[in-house]
């Protein structure tokens, strides 16, 4: 007997339809066809162990199991359940009228429990596009798919269950949410909020800056002066993530199983991912053997924090040059190749020198001489211009930490942030490619970054006079386009240019010595 059950298999973060086909003949043997990898091939093992658990059986005759289409590669352990229904259907030991409208995956313990997969939501994304009736997963699962709607997301904590479902002894419990008042709970939500932060007044304004038009950002300072405290806050002012952000960044931490026990399934806090400076090319960009998302990817529409810039390896940071452009990374094998999104706004932190204490107010520098521009070459010229403000921090003096009274909340400086976000959403309407001032081009800055002749006579003199670098100009004039933004103006005054113009430290000449 023939029977077919369907799963999927993960590419990038779309998904693409499995059908599974059971039939049984005459002989012993047990083929399982379609190119799979090790792990789906052990399946067999941890099925045969599972139906003696609830008193089924693998049958001694010719099995083949067949994954069409036969020509992409099933890897991971999630098509168990959909291998084991088929036997179970084939072999006549359950009814399968019901089989054909569900998509059925799961990994299978020995005792027969289910355990979690990677890629629930895109799966349950496909599977209502392909037109099926429903999905069955296992538990751990069930809140990601049920933010699809139209697809009836069924859940299990074991294979006898889902066995009792298709005999008709029971119903599996079907898995809601409440998508718009859970999502707008959540999204209001703030866990590190700017009122902690005594003193840094002129950090959080660069900051704001920064989250106001999408811009990257690196501090500078001595150990100690809060660069860290100040970065993790930054989500919490950046404008609450859309329905649409949510799914598809929900969509790449599925993939990588990284959603963990959400309460409702979906990513509803703005990505902050923190890599270590020992991290490989491969793990922040993404790839491997089987391709996973990187952590660049994993930051899509959030933040990307690296600590200490200085001591991440050459190789790493330049792999960032081209996603940090196209807001996009390709990973291309011989066979294959998959996209991972990555807009994500880079928040760098590092010391001016490796004691930490170069221009420091009260502590003396004991690094040898060209030490301190030897320590801030490590970090490339074609980096450093994708990045908009260089801010300079400042230890915070006794006065300001014994002060009582509270800072600035979070979500005061975000409604300012979110003003000038929805300006610059209705002036580029009609730019597809153009969401915040950060992305515009040289082109587009020709059209929205117009100076006064005050202003271009005040852009000329600072370049000449602090020695700024011509990959300074478009810089400037971006960041000079948000302030502008914050302060509701249409056009950029000199006074915007001059706050724009103090965020090019390291592009000054003389800065390092």
């Amino acid at each position: 007997m023939l029977v077919k059950t369907y799963g999927y298999a993960v590419q990038g973060i779309s998904a693409t339809k499995v059908t599974v086909e059971v039939s049984i003949g005459v002989g012993i043997n047990f083929y399982l066809v379609g190119l799979p990898d090790n792990a789906v091939k052990e399946s067999q093992h941890r099925i045969h162990t599972a139906l003696k658990q609830f008193g089924f059986k693998v049958p001694g005759k010719q099995i083949t199991v067949n994954m069409a289409p036969a020509d992409i590669r099933k890897e991971g352990s999630a098509y168990d359940l959909s291998i084991a229904i088929g036997i179970l259907a084939a072999s006549e030991q359950i009814v399968a009228e019901k089989i054909s409208d569900y998509v059925i995956m799961g990994e299978l313990a020995l005792d027969g429990e289910l355990r979690p997969i990677k890629g629930a939501l895109p799966i349950a994304i496909h599977a209502r596009q392909d037109g099926f009736k429903g999905i069955i997963l296992p538990t751990e699962n069930a809140q990601e798919a049920a933010v699809v709607s139209g697809l009836e997301v069924l859940y299990a904590n074991n294979l006898k269950q889902v066995i009792d479902f298709f005999e008709g002894k029971e119903q599996l419990p079907r898995a809601e949410i409440d998508l718009d008042a859970a999502f707008l709970n959540e999204t209001q939500a703030i866990e590190f909020d700017f009122a902690d932060v005594k003193g840094q007044e002129n950090i959080k304004r660069a900051l704001e800056i920064a989250a106001a038009g999408g811009h990257n950002a690196i501090l500078i300072g001595p150990p100690g002066a809060g660069k860290t405290m100040l970065s993790k806050r930054l989500p919490s002012i950046l404008p609450p993530l859309t329905i649409e952000e949510a799914l598809e960044t929900t969509k790449i931490h599925s993939v990588a199983g990284k959603t963990g026990k959400r309460g409702t399934g979906l990513v509803t806090q703005r990505p902050f991912r923190t890599p270590h400076h020992t991290i490989s090319d491969i793990a922040l960009v993404g790839g491997g053997n089987n391709p996973q998302p990187g952590e660049i990817s994993l930051a899509h529409n959030g933040v990307l924090f690296l600590d200490e810039l200085p001591e991440f390896k050459r190789t790493v940071l330049e792999v960032m040059r081209q996603p940090i452009e196209d807001r996009v990374v390709t990973i291309s094998r011989a066979k294959f190749s998959v996209e991972y999104p990555a807009s994500f706004m880079l928040i760098a932190s590092m010391n001016p020198c490796p004691c930490g204490y170069y221009n420091h107010p009260e502590k003396d520098c004991v690094c040898a001489p060209g030490i301190v521009q030897k320590y801030l070459n490590k970090i490339s010229g074609p980096l450093l211009d994708r990045i908009d403000l260089h801010i300079e921090v400042t230890p915070v003096p006794f006065s300001e930490l014994n002060k009582q009274q509270s800072a600035e909340l979070s979500k005061d400086i975000r409604a300012r942030v979110v003003k000038a976000r929805r300006l610059q959403g209705e002036r580029y309407k009609h730019e597809k490619q153009i969401h915040c001032n950060a992305q515009m081009s040289s082109k587009d800055l020709k059209t929205y970054c117009q100076l006064s002749d005050a202003g271009n006579a005040l852009l000329k003199n600072a370049m000449e006079r602090l020695g700024l670098s011509a990959r300074a100009y478009d810089r400037i004039l971006k960041v000079a386009r948000t302030v502008a933004d914050l302060d509701n103006s249409e056009n950029i005054e000199t006074n915007h240019l001059a706050e724009a113009i103090q965020y090019r430290s390291l592009d000054r000449e003389g800065w390092a010595g």
